[in-house]
Formats: structure tokens, sequence, C-alpha cells
């Protein structure tokens, strides 16, 4: 799982937005990932073969990114048979919804065009 700042290394709240980067989660940040998470965030659950094809990866990439998201508790993996053929469905978790809007808020912050002025 990424790791987070401490609340003793966060600077204090001034009321300025902060920029640190160390409260993006990485674990979302890689491309795969967050493509992964992104999708499912709006299908609700999709097949493995769905999935591959909309990401555009290999099998083992795809396998690999997914049980880093399932390790972390952010997805659930079901195997089941579908008409007597392997069936691999993934969905979010509460944890994974969670972790998703808290990593779009964190970047809604970051790329503020206020933040600017």
């Amino acid at each position: 799982m990424a790791k987070k700042a401490s609340a003793d290394s966060r600077p204090k709240n001034t009321g300025e937005e902060s920029y640190d980067y160390r409260e993006i989660d990485d674990l979302i940040h890689g491309r795969v990932r967050l493509a992964l998470m992104a999708f499912l965030s709006g299908a609700g659950s999709a097949e493995f073969t769905d999935l591959r094809k909309r990401i555009a990866v290999t099998d083992g990439n795809l396998s690999i990114h997914i049980r880093k998201l399932e390790d972390a508790g952010y997805i659930d993996v079901e195997k089941r048979f579908k008409d007597r053929r392997p069936q691999t469905l993934c969905r979010l978790t509460e944890k994974g919804r969670t972790a998703w809007i808290h990593y779009i808020a964190r970047m809604e912050t970051l790329l503020n065009p206020r933040a600017a002025e």
C-alpha cells in the first residue's frame, strides 16, 4: 500500500492549498492501475478480457496490476466459470472506492487553476 506522510511531516494548515506530493496514493497513480480504477469506478465491475481490451495491456501486465490492487484491498477479484470457460470478474471494494474518491480530490487540488493566481 502507498505510504502516507505522517501528520508530523505534513505542513501546517495555513489556509493555503497543500501541494505535498506525498499525499498522492502511489498505488493508484501508476498508469495501468489508474486506468483500472477509473474504468471500474464507472463500470462497477468488469471481466478480465474486457479490462485488457479497454486498457490495452497484456494479460501478464494486467494480472500484476490487478494483484497489487487486490492485495491493497482496493478491488475484489471473483473467479468463476461461465459456459465452462473460466472468467475473472473485478470490482472496486468500498475501501477502493474511498481511495479513488480521495485520489480524485487530491488531483483536483493539485490541478486547481486558481493556485497560480
